[in-house]
């Protein structure tokens, strides 16, 4: 399984093209979803799991990866569907999200798959504003589920938005008060997070949530002077 994911480094350096890659895996079902490769680190079996008192009820344990304590998250239950059974599904993605490590346990890895950004479709407006996935667009006429890993971080650990006092300083204040930024990510709620982050210091964000919305944008911006 560790060749899945041996060229990860070569494979995310998408250069020229609206595109991204895909990790498809499913969960406890036949529904497939997916993950950005470029947040990925490797794909492995599900070593031995250390229990730790008063965890999250979606975190099943820790284990040690690298001289790095990884928890490990029972995605399919972090989601709100049927947990998944350790003992059944013993497969973990390892990712980095908000520069710490995590692994999802999920019911086994399908492939890589190489999609242009025009392939990827937000989801159903009818889902409501509380699910868990961020897109979905279609593999072998499958409906593939992009998941909204920030949003499960979140639920589980939400992330402080907060500026240290050094960066709240008059000198630094009185430079980014009133500018703007472009923003972009694929997820909702990293932009909520970083445009409240952004906001201490005085600078509004105009978000996009792929590059090729971003830049087009910026393609107007230049047509107009700005």
């Amino acid at each position: 399984m560790a060749d899945l994911l041996s060229s990860i480094d070569a494979r995310t350096k998408l250069v020229g093209e609206n595109r991204l890659e895909l990790l498809l895996f499913r969960l406890a079902g036949r529904q497939l979803y997916a993950l950005n490769v470029f947040k990925i680190q490797e794909v492995l079996k599900l070593p031995n799991l250390t229990a730790i008192p008063n965890r999250h009820p979606n975190v099943i344990g820790v284990t040690h990866i690298r001289d790095t304590t990884v928890p490990v998250i029972n995605l399919s239950q972090a989601i709100r569907l049927t947990p998944l059974d350790p003992a059944q599904a013993d497969t973990i993605i390892v990712c980095e999200y908000n520069r710490q490590v995590q692994a999802f346990l999920v019911g086994g890895v399908e492939r890589i798959v190489n999609m242009n950004w025009e392939q990827i479709l937000p989801p159903p407006k009818g889902v409501g504003k509380y699910h868990y996935v961020t897109a979905i667009t279609h593999y072998n006429d499958e409906i593939v589920e992009i998941i909204d890993v920030e949003r499960v971080l979140a639920d589980i650990s939400p992330p402080s938005t907060a500026v240290s006092q050094e960066l709240l300083s008059d000198e630094i204040r009185a430079q980014t008060h009133g500018r703007e930024i472009l923003l972009v990510d694929d997820s909702p709620v990293a932009l909520a997070q970083a445009q409240d982050t952004l906001s201490h210091l005085g600078i509004s964000a105009i978000t996009a949530s792929n590059g090729q919305e971003a830049l087009d944008r910026l393609k107007t911006w230049a047509d107009q002077g700005m």
